[in-house]
C-alpha cells in the first residue's frame, strides 16, 4: 500500500455500492465521495456532482453494468468507470466479460488501494495531457463568433451575436455618421463601439465619454473644450473630446442623459460638422465618427419631452439594438460566457487554473436567471462563486444572483434564540431545505448534502420530515433556484 505521501489523489468519486468497504476505498484517493446505492440513483447523483471517476460494485450483474453504461452514454456522461470485485473474480474473466461495454479498469478486492492508486495516475495523467492539448483553448475560437469578436472580447455564439456583429460590420463599413447603439445595462454597447473604430479608424483614438457623469457646464467643457477666461477658474485653454478624437471615433454613452441645452449643441455639430469651443469664436472641423449609445428607449423618451425629437431622427439612421441576455435567442451564450469568464477572471490570481469548471446544476441555475444587469452581472457572478469555491469545480451552492443573499444566514442568526441552535435543529433543517430545493429528490438532496441516500432516508424518518409540510412553505422563486451550501462536517 502507498504511503500517503506518494498518495495521489482525485477530486471526486461516486461509488455505486451498499457495500462501505467500497466508500471507504474511494476515501484513499479522493477528496470528495458520493455514494448511490444503486446503478438507477447513481446517473442524478454523477450529474449533481460531476465526478472524476465512478467505482461501480461488480456484484451487481451484468446487466446492471450495461444498462447503465448504456444510459451514460446516452446522457452524454464521459467518465472512467471502474469495477470493484471482491476478489473471488478472475481479472481474465473481467476482460472477457466487460472490456467490450467501455468498462476503465477493474480493481480485484475491495482493499486494494495500490490498483486504484496506478488507476488514480493514469486518469489524472491523462486529464493533465487533455489540458495541454486544449492550453490554447482560449486563443480559439471556442467562445468567439468570428475574428471581430475576439479582437474585442464579446464572447457568445448565439444567433442573436451573430446577427449584431453582421449589424455592426455593415454600419462600420459605410459612412453613416451618427451611429446608434441601443441595448440595456450590460449588454456591450461600449464593446460594439470598439468594434466599429477598430473596423473603421484602427490607427485613429477612441475617446469616451459618460454624459450621465458630468453635469450640464462640465460635459459641455469636456465635450467642446474651452478658452483661457470663458468662465471662472478656465485658467487655461482646454482641448475638448471632440477635438482630442481627431479623424478617430468618441463615443457618447448614456446620450439620454445629456441635458437638452447640450443636445441642441450637439445636434449642430451632428449637422454642421464643426462645433466652436465654450467662449471661443474660431470653428474647430469635427472629423471623428460619433457614436451614441443608450439603455432607454429613446422614442418613449422623445413622447415624454425627455429626449429632443429632432435629434433623436438625426440619431436613428440604422441603429445597432443589443439583445438582453434573458431573450430567448442567447440562452445558448449563458454557458459559454460562464466559462469564458470563468477562465479569463483575474479576481483570485491564486485561483488561476484550479477552478476549471462549473457543475450541470449551476449551469442550469443560471439559465433559468432573467440576469437584469446582463453580461456585467454574469461576470460579477462569476467573480463572486471564485471568491467563495474551495473545489476545482463550481456548484450550485456557489452561484449566488444578489449580493445582499449572502448575508441571509446572518439575519437568520440574528432572529434565532439560543435555544434554536442545537445541532439536531441544524441538521433537520439542512436535510429539510435540500429537500425542498431538489423537489423532494432524494437521490439529489443525499448528494447535495454528501451523504447516502439510506443515511438521507434514516435522517428522514428521524426528524419526522414529511412532504406535505414542506409544501405548505410559502414558495420564493428566487430562493428556490438558490442552494445553500449543505454539507456534514
Amino acid at each position: 500500500m502507498c504511503s500517503d505521501s506518494e498518495v495521489v489523489n482525485i477530486n471526486r468519486i461516486v461509488t455505486i455500492s451498499r457495500d462501505p468497504e467500497v466508500q471507504r476505498l474511494a476515501h484513499k484517493c479522493s477528496r470528495e465521495v458520493f455514494g448511490a446505492d444503486d446503478p438507477a440513483d447513481a446517473l442524478d447523483v454523477i450529474k449533481t456532482v460531476s465526478p472524476n471517476l465512478i467505482l461501480f460494485d461488480n456484484r451487481f450483474n451484468e446487466d446492471y453494468v450495461r444498462d447503465f453504461i448504456d444510459k451514460a452514454d446516452k446522457n452524454s456522461i464521459d467518465i472512467p468507470v471502474v469495477l470493484v470485485g471482491d476478489g473471488d473474480c478472475k481479472e481474465k474473466e473481467f476482460v472477457d466479460e466487460y472490456n467490450e461495454l467501455g468498462i476503465f479498469d477493474y480493481i480485484k478486492g475491495m482493499k486494494n488501494y495500490d490498483k486504484l492508486q496506478e488507476i488514480v495516475g493514469r486518469i489524472t495523467e491523462k486529464e493533465k495531457e487533455n489540458k495541454e492539448e486544449n492550453s490554447d483553448e482560449k486563443d480559439d475560437n471556442r467562445f468567439f463568433a468570428n475574428e471581430l469578436a475576439r479582437t474585442v472580447s464579446m464572447a457568445g455564439k448565439s444567433e442573436a451575436i451573430r446577427n449584431t456583429l453582421k449589424m455592426t460590420e455593415i454600419v462600420a463599413s459605410s459612412r453613416c455618421n451618427p451611429i446608434l447603439v441601443l441595448g440595456e445595462t450590460g449588454t456591450g454597447k461600449e464593446l460594439v463601439s470598439k468594434a466599429i473604430h477598430i473596423l473603421r479608424h484602427p490607427k485613429e483614438r477612441f475617446v469616451a465619454v459618460n454624459c450621465a457623469a458630468l453635469t450640464s457646464t462640465l460635459l459641455e467643457s469636456e465635450l467642446f473644450g474651452h478658452v483661457k477666461g470663458s468662465f471662472t477658474g478656465a485658467d487655461r485653454d482646454k482641448t475638448g473630446l471632440l477635438e482630442l478624437a481627431g479623424a478617430g471615433t468618441i463615443l457618447l454613452d448614456e446620450i439620454s442623459e445629456m441635458p437638452l441645452i447640450l443636445q441642441a449643441k450637439l445636434l449642430r455639430v451632428l449637422e454642421e460638422k464643426k462645433f466652436r469651443k465654450v467662449g471661443g469664436t474660431k470653428y474647430i472641423d469635427c472629423n471623428a465618427t460619433i457614436i451614441a449609445a443608450s439603455n432607454r428607449n429613446l422614442k418613449k423618451e422623445v413622447q415624454e419631452n425627455k429626449f429632443r425629437r429632432d435629434l433623436y431622427y438625426r440619431l436613428n439612421i440604422s441603429p445597432i439594438i443589443l439583445s438582453p441576455l434573458r431573450s430567448p435567442g442567447r440562452k445558448d451564450d449563458i454557458r459559454l460566457l460562464a466559462e469564458y469568464f470563468l477562465g479569463t477572471s483575474n479576481i483570485c490570481p491564486e485561483k488561476t487554473g484550479k477552478i476549471t469548471s462549473l457543475t450541470k446544476l449551476a449551469i442550469e441555475a443560471m439559465e433559468r436567471h432573467d440576469w437584469p444587469g446582463n453580461i456585467r452581472e454574469m461576470r460579477n457572478v462569476i467573480d463572486r462563486a471564485i471568491m467563495l469555491e474551495t473545489t476545482d469545480k463550481i456548484g450550485l451552492n456557489g452561484i449566488t444572483f444578489e449580493a445582499d443573499e449572502i448575508c441571509d444566514v446572518q439575519e437568520m442568526q440574528k432572529n434565532d434564540t439560543v435555544t434554536d441552535f442545537s445541532l439536531a435543529k441544524a441538521e433537520c433543517e439542512l436535510i429539510s431545505r435540500a429537500l425542498q430545493q431538489t423537489g423532494w429528490q432524494k437521490t439529489r438532496a443525499a448528494a447535495l448534502l454528501g451523504i447516502t441516500r439510506a443515511t438521507l432516508y434514516a435522517k428522514v424518518k428521524q426528524y419526522n420530515i414529511e412532504k406535505e409540510s414542506l409544501n405548505t412553505a410559502k414558495e420564493d422563486t428566487k430562493e428556490r433556484d438558490k442552494l445553500e451550501s449543505f454539507s456534514f462536517v
